[in-house]
C-alpha cells in the first residue's frame, strides 16, 4: 500500500470537505487516487456528512428516555442544524435510537458513545442531508430512588430528577420547575468554593463605589456581603426558589414537608453555550497528531 502523503490529504479534504483521518482512510484504500478515493468518500456518505463541518449544529431535541427493564433513563442532546429537521420524526426517531444504544452500552464518555452509534449518525446526515452531533448525555441510575422527567416544547428542554423517595408526580413536578427557573445549583452549599470567592471579590469592588457603604466597619461590611452573595447564590439555588406549583413555599419547604431529599438532577437545553469552532488544516493536523 503507497503511504499517503500530507498534500494528498489536504488536496482531498479540500475536495470533499471530510475529515483528515476519513481523507486518509479513503486514499489508503484507493491507492493514493485522488478520484477514487473522493467516489469511496461519496459513496459511504463522508463527503456529504463532512461539507457541514464547519456549519454550526445549534438546533436539535433534548429528551429523557427510559429503560422499563433495566430503570435506567438516559438524558441526552443531539443537534442539527435547522429547526425544519429538529422537528421531524426522522430526527426525533434518530435520537431515541442512540438513546437506547447509550442505555443498552453505558457508555462513559461521549466519545465512546460517539463511536458506537457513528452508523447511525452517518446514515441519517445521508437522509436528511444535514450535520448532526451528540453533543451530551447522562444515565441515572434509578436503584430504590424515584426519577422524575420532563420534556419542554417537544424537546427544547429536558430535565431528569431523582429523589431518595416520593412519588412520581412530586418527581415530575420538580422537573418541570427545573425546566422554567433553571438552577444552577441545588442547595447554597453546593456553590464551589472558587464561584463563591469570585462572586464575593465582585461584591467588595462594588461596595468601593457605593457611598451608602462607605466607612462601615470591616465586620459590618462583611456580613452585609455575605448577605448579598447569599441572596446572589439564592437566585439561581433550587432549594430556595419558590416553588413552580405553589410559590407559598419554597422548593427545600416542600421538600422538607415530603420527607424527600434531592440527589440529583440534570437539566439540557438545546443550544445553549454553543459556539461556531474555526480550525485551519494545520490545527487540524496538529491535533490528530496529538
Amino acid at each position: 500500500m503507497a503511504d499517503v502523503s500530507i498534500e494528498l490529504i489536504k488536496a482531498l479534504r479540500d475536495r470533499t470537505g471530510a475529515g483528515l483521518m476519513d481523507c486518509k482512510g479513503a486514499l489508503a484504500a484507493n491507492d493514493c487516487d485522488l478520484d477514487k478515493a473522493s467516489d469511496w468518500l461519496r459513496e459511504k456518505g463522508l463527503a456529504k456528512a463532512a461539507k457541514k463541518a464547519d456549519r454550526i449544529a445549534a438546533e436539535g431535541l433534548a429528551l429523557a428516555v427510559k429503560c422499563d427493564k433495566c430503570g435506567k433513563t438516559v438524558i441526552l442532546e443531539v443537534n442539527c442544524e435547522t429547526d425544519f429537521v429538529a422537528k421531524g420524526d426522522q430526527f426525533r426517531t434518530l435520537v431515541e435510537d442512540v438513546a437506547h444504544v447509550i442505555l443498552k452500552n453505558e457508555p462513559k464518555t461521549v466519545e465512546e458513545a460517539k463511536a458506537l452509534t457513528t452508523e447511525l449518525f452517518t446514515d441519517a446526515t445521508v437522509k436528511m442531508g444535514e450535520k448532526f452531533d451528540l453533543r451530551r448525555f447522562a444515565i441515572i441510575q434509578k436503584d430504590n430512588n424515584v426519577i422524575g422527567s420532563y420534556i419542554h416544547m417537544g424537546g427544547k428542554i429536558a430535565v431528569v430528577v431523582l429523589l431518595d423517595k416520593g412519588d412520581d408526580e412530586i418527581a415530575k413536578q420538580l422537573a418541570m420547575h427545573i425546566a422554567a427557573n433553571n438552577p444552577s445549583y441545588a442547595t447554597v452549599e453546593d456553590v464551589p468554593a472558587d464561584v463563591r470567592e469570585h462572586e464575593l471579590s465582585v461584591q467588595r469592588e462594588a461596595a468601593k463605589n457605593d457611598p451608602k457603604l462607605a466607612g462601615k466597619p470591616a465586620p459590618v461590611l462583611d456580613k452585609i456581603l455575605e448577605g448579598k452573595i447569599n441572596k446572589y447564590f439564592a437566585e439561581m439555588t433550587l432549594e430556595a426558589q419558590p416553588f413552580l406549583m405553589d410559590d407559598s413555599k419554597t422548593v427545600g419547604q416542600l421538600l422538607k414537608e415530603k420527607g424527600i431529599k434531592l440527589l440529583s438532577f440534570v437539566r439540557y437545553q438545546v443550544g445553549e453555550g454553543i459556539e461556531k469552532r474555526k480550525d485551519d488544516f494545520a490545527s487540524e493536523v496538529m491535533a490528530q497528531a496529538k
